[in-house]
């Protein structure tokens, strides 16, 4: 095992695609010369060539509109959209032919496409930077949602999204970036729509995605010898594993929901509305779901951290439905 950084991890897991399936190529803004904005691209332009590591201008509509036709002609694009606010300028590509165009054509059309973003707050880039938008991508039928928040879980779903044969969205936070986790030397993959039990617990279910695993690890250190917290984080929204959430709620009877986005019409939303359709009677508590206060993000350093939820905000559910 070796130690390395999420932006490593996701490096590698490029990499090593491109090299063995020369379909892959990567293309989006500042990815040839510069590595990328996050630096995730690095050395990819010396390696592969322009040919494979195609730099656009900002025109975010345009070049994911050509990575959706060259899925569908039979390459493997991995399409880099700066933050996933830019996203919005393309949702057309995204929701109406990406993730649709297998299903309208009878399965005669596969779109083995990979939209690489990311998302989230913490540093201070405002309203038009910071969001978090993973519940329109989920809402929309035929997109694959990743949310990894390990380097080795990043590495390992990348990799799988890469070799999917349907459009997957792989949105990585930018606090994650230089964060390190343990790694195999040898090849691995994450399975897309396997939640993985990040720790075990008894007392309260905690489920949680990208950064919010973290804070709830660090919520379930303040809260040991008080309440026993079973941390699960979802890995993907889309496919959503749903069994792991449900076998622990009914082991522990108590579920709060913890998600950096909005709170209001966010995806925790959609696990509790499953977790009370499908577990009603193993509940013990009403579920709670921790999110961001419902405005748009503040630039001033202060009001961002008013606004964001942290591990104390998932104490203070913790407690509330123990």
């Amino acid at each position: 095992m070796r130690n390395v950084t999420y932006i490593r991890a996701l490096n590698e897991a490029i990499a090593e695609e491109m090299k063995r399936d020369e379909a892959v190529f990567v293309i989006g803004e500042d990815v040839a010369d510069c590595g990328g904005v996050f630096g995730v691209t690095a050395g990819m332009m010396k390696r592969f060539g322009r040919e494979r590591v195609r730099q656009t201008p900002i025109s975010e509509a345009a070049f994911t509109g050509l990575a959706v036709g060259a899925a569908m002609a039979g390459l493997r694009p991995i399409c880099e959209i700066m933050y996933v606010d830019f996203a919005t300028t393309c949702m057309d590509q995204i929701l109406n032919q990406a993730a649709k165009l297998r299903y309208m054509s009878g399965g005669q059309v596969t779109v083995p496409l990979v939209i690489r973003t990311q998302q989230g707050g913490g540093t201070c880039e405002a309203a038009q930077h910071s969001q978090n938008l993973e519940a329109i991508f989920a809402h929309v039928p035929g997109m694959k949602v990743a949310m990894p928040s390990t380097p080795y879980d990043a590495k390992g779903l990348l990799k799988s999204a890469i070799r999917d044969h349907n459009p997957v969205i792989f949105l990585e936070h930018k606090l994650l970036y230089e964060t390190k986790g343990e790694m195999p030397r040898e090849e691995y993959l994450v399975p897309l729509g396997e939640a993985d039990v990040k720790r075990e617990g008894t007392d309260v279910t905690v489920v949680a995605t990208s950064l919010m695993v973290l804070r709830a690890l660090e919520a379930a250190e303040t809260l040991a010898g008080e309440v026993s917290i079973e941390v699960i984080d979802l890995r993907t929204l889309v496919p959503l594993d749903f069994e792991a959430i449900a076998a622990s709620v009914r082991k522990t009877g108590r579920l709060v929901v913890a998600q950096e986005a909005w709170t209001s019409g966010g995806f925790g939303g959609e696990i509790v509305r499953r977790v009370c359709e499908e577990c009603f009677d193993a509940l013990v508590a009403p579920p709670k779901v921790v999110g961001s206060a419902d405005v748009p993000m503040p630039f001033s350093p202060g009001l961002e951290q008013a606004v964001l939820p942290d591990a104390d905000a998932i104490v203070d559910a913790v407690r509330a439905v123990a």
